[in-house]
């Protein structure tokens, strides 16, 4: 395993299972992964990257890694999504969301006026834009790892000049004091995180999401409307639709869906066999239980309308005589 942590690669102690997120500690996944009980309870690996915390889990030296997938104000994490598309093999087997509140950290006796260098992970800092700019316009910005550890070098090298943008655990983890408080672009700021294993589908609840990746055959004119056509024909909503290079060249692109429901029900995996049929290849990534609330009746309605239907067409072919 790469990075200074090298906890994963110890053997489980008492059988609790273990899950491996990004750390150190005080880190918004670490935050996110604790309001699962379940998850709260294994024996918790933190990990220096989003990378590493992939590599644990396909290597089997955790059973679970826990990392962030999008955030409300700056999209997708990209490494998190590309590792899981081109570079490991991994299911994902439930979404957690919870807010955001960054905050600015600096070592007692560090006021604002003090501050000419930011560390934090950049996907924190760029949440962070309008109150750098007004408030802190000429500071150099260091990039980091995680939160945590932006707090945890800020504490080290306490040089009287440096704040740390995180979270208010981190802060108090590491003898930091908030400066500024909820100092996000925008309000309502969320991370969704999801839990992967090495396989396995967790049984269906009626409250479930699926994640896949589509690409296409070739880059012609209403591809994109064929692949969302499927979805449409059956009354499946789409709660995410983007695209991502698929690393073959300029303008080579794959479709990333996250769509409400689950494979074992009939109307997802007709869509999924009549996508895989015309696509050139379609990756399963999961289907798991969705953190808040969706709206499955009209899936649920979708669904019965479409066993009535199947039920009709079946009656009808029933009528042809057998070959002889």
């Amino acid at each position: 395993m790469t990075g200074s942590d090298t906890s994963a690669t110890r053997p489980a102690a008492d059988g609790r299972g273990r899950i491996a997120f990004l750390g150190p500690e005080g880190t918004f996944s670490e935050q996110a992964m604790l309001t699962q009980p379940d998850y709260a309870a294994m024996e918790l690996v933190p990990c220096g990257t989003i990378t590493d915390v992939l590599h644990a889990v396909t290597s089997g030296e955790v059973e679970i890694g826990f990392v962030p997938i999008e955030n409300a104000i700056e999209g997708s994490v990209n490494i998190t999504l590309d590792a899981l598309i081109f570079d490991h093999e991994l299911r994902m087997q439930r979404e957690v969301v919870i807010p955001i509140v960054m905050c600015l950290l600096a070592p007692p006796g560090v006021g604002l006026g003090d501050i000419d260098r930011i560390v934090s992970i950049p996907v924190a800092t760029a949440q962070c834009r309008g109150f750098l700019r007004e408030r802190l316009p000429r500071v150099e910005h260091v990039p980091a790892n995680s939160t945590a550890l932006a707090a945890q070098i800020v504490a080290g090298e306490a040089d009287g000049r440096s704040a740390a943008i995180g979270t208010s655990l981190a802060g108090k983890v590491n003898g930091l004091e908030v400066l500024a408080e909820d100092i996000e672009d925008h309000r309502g700021n969320e991370t969704r995180f999801v839990a992967v294993t090495r396989g396995g589908v967790p049984a269906p609840t009626g409250h479930d999401k699926t994640t896949i990746v589509v690409f296409q055959r070739a880059d012609r004119p209403g591809s994109l409307l064929s692949i969302l056509q499927e979805f449409a024909a059956r009354a499946i909503n789409l709660t995410r639709l983007e695209s991502r290079p698929t690393k073959r060249g300029l303008g080579d692109y794959c479709f990333i869906i996250d769509l409400e429901g689950h494979v074992g029900d009939e109307l997802v995996a007709d869509a999924l066999r009549d996508l895989k049929s015309k696509n050139e290849d379609v990756l399963f990534l999961g289907s798991y239980t969705a953190a808040g609330e969706t709206a499955p009746r009209v899936r649920r309605e979708a669904e019965v309308a479409w066993r009535e239907a199947n039920d009709w067409v079946q009656a009808l072919r029933a009528e042809i005589p057998p070959t002889s």
